[in-house]
């Protein structure tokens, strides 16, 4: 091969390989934080840890709730703040409403404050893992099954905490042709 077909193959490669590394640090990033903490986002779990992985410390969750310019959409949460021990399965629900005479798409993203807490709220179940369509009109309550990680218990850095907040924002989503021709079959997939 000569240097100019070298060369050319080589800036192909490296331009590939960058095109894949973008496609992928999406996806790395979204792992990463949900690992980590970071950036205040909570992890994910299939259970809570069970009986024995409850403490006598309480921790108080509060909860917070806000909708993006776009969205047709009251949402707040159904309870303010509830008081959970930590390794507990807590349980609350948000209520969301289509105030828009069309159908709409939407998506919450989360965060956890203080940050440095992030790593040991835990969620089970949360509307917040995919999108929500919802029909004009409609009135929705969204639950959200949660634990604080008793791995908290081990970590000195977090002692001081007595409160953390969980923030939802709920962003508009593209809504797809059938659901905005108001076929309400559509909605509901």
């Amino acid at each position: 091969m000569d240097r100019n077909t070298r060369t050319v193959v080589m800036s192909l490669a490296v331009a590939a390989s960058m095109t894949g590394l973008a496609y992928a640090s999406v996806p790395f990033y979204r792992w990463f934080c949900q690992v980590t903490g970071f950036d205040g986002t909570p992890a994910r779990a299939d259970a809570a840890p069970g009986p024995d992985g409850v403490f006598d410390r309480v921790i108080r969750v509060r909860f917070d709730a806000n909708v993006a310019p776009g969205l047709t959409w009251t949402f707040r949460p159904r309870d303010l703040h509830v008081d959970i021990r930590v390794g507990d399965v807590g349980i609350t629900a948000y209520e969301a409403h289509n105030t828009g005479r069309k159908p709409t798409r939407g998506h919450a993203t989360f965060n956890v404050t203080p940050e440095k807490a992030a790593k040991y709220f835990t969620k089970v179940a949360c509307f917040c893992f995919s999108d929500q369509p919802m029909a004009a009109g409609e009135r929705r309550e969204m639950p959200v099954n949660f634990f604080i990680d008793p791995a908290i218990m081990k970590d000195p850095l977090v002692d001081d905490i007595d409160e953390i907040t969980l923030s939802y924002t709920f962003f508009p989503q593209e809504v797809q042709a059938a659901e905005a021709a108001g076929d309400p079959a559509a909605v509901r997939n």
